[in-house]
């Protein structure tokens, strides 16, 4: 992968097997962190036991990328350093050491844990473009069973990644770019599975996580992306301010994932719809 910035934020399954291979099992390798998780499903910890990558590790988003809900704060707060830092070393993840994350969901469950531990201050973190579809596609092996990896020793320090709370959404969408990454139906308050309201912050523009990806899920090109994002109002260089939030900041990550890997920073506002919509004196638009 020649370009640096989608180099810095995606892995290929041959690039990951041959990083594994050079760790040589003595612990040089990166560690492997597999979040099985898509919203109304409880079954991710099944589907790992029974199917992942050689030494991944487990990772539960609701009980590990994530505090407690509340209607204050959202269905996925943001949790607090010190049990993220906790839950990190239980993975394995070592001071200075490399981390890859994967899904079977093109991304869209393990960017949280991608962006969780960049904000956190974890450098080396990137995304297995495709996931473990990708991974079997190249004919890669698989394993069953739990994997319990000695412990690590990271020290986690927050604030590496820009978030914004309520106030600064409405900000980004009245003076730079607001993007809404959930499905299009529910920006536009057709349909709302989930949250006490329907519609979107009052300004923001809709840009579907899903089309950050092609038919074999994995990433768009860096071409394609910049085309995307251009029409979307966001171009890089200029130097707008971007903001992007989704259900509940877990794939509004991909999207932030996806600008980096053009070279977009943007801030992830954690609270996201299920946060403002609980909110009585917070505007809902539809439409």
């Amino acid at each position: 992968m020649s370009d640096p910035q989608r180099a810095g934020v995606l892995v290929t399954p041959d690039e990951l097997a041959r990083l594994l291979a050079d760790g040589g099992g003595d612990g040089d390798g990166p560690v492997v962190l597999d979040v099985r998780w898509a919203l109304g499903r409880t079954d991710g910890h099944e589907r790992y036991l029974a199917s992942h990558l050689p030494g991944a590790v487990f990772v539960d988003l609701d009980t590990e990328l994530a505090a407690p809900p509340s209607p204050a704060a959202g269905r996925h707060p943001l949790p607090d350093v010190a049990d993220l830092e906790r839950a990190a070393r239980r993975w394995g993840v070592r001071e200075g050491g490399a981390v890859v994350v994967l899904d079977d969901v093109g991304g869209t469950s393990a960017a949280r844990a991608w962006w969780l531990l960049r904000w956190a201050g974890v450098r080396d973190v990137r995304l297995l473009d495709g996931g473990l579809p990708a991974w079997a596609a190249a004919g890669y092996p698989l394993e069953g069973g739990e994997v319990t990896p000695e412990p690590g020793d990271v020290v986690l320090v927050p604030g590496a990644l820009p978030t914004v709370d309520a106030d600064g959404a409405a900000g980004l969408a009245d003076r730079g770019v607001l993007l809404d990454a959930r499905a299009a139906e529910r920006y536009a308050g057709r349909v709302e599975p989930v949250d006490p309201r329907a519609g979107h912050v009052p300004g923001a523009v809709s840009a579907p996580t899903a089309q950050n990806l092609g038919p074999d899920g994995r990433f768009l090109d860096a071409a394609a992306l910049r085309a995307r994002f251009d029409a979307l109002g966001v171009h890089p260089g200029e130097g707008t301010p971007v903001g992007v939030y989704c259900g509940s900041g877990v794939t509004a990550a991909h999207e932030i994932a996806a600008l980096a890997s053009v070279g977009v920073t943007a801030a992830l506002y954690p609270g996201s719809w299920s946060q403002w919509s609980h909110d009585a004196s917070r505007p809902a638009a539809t439409g």
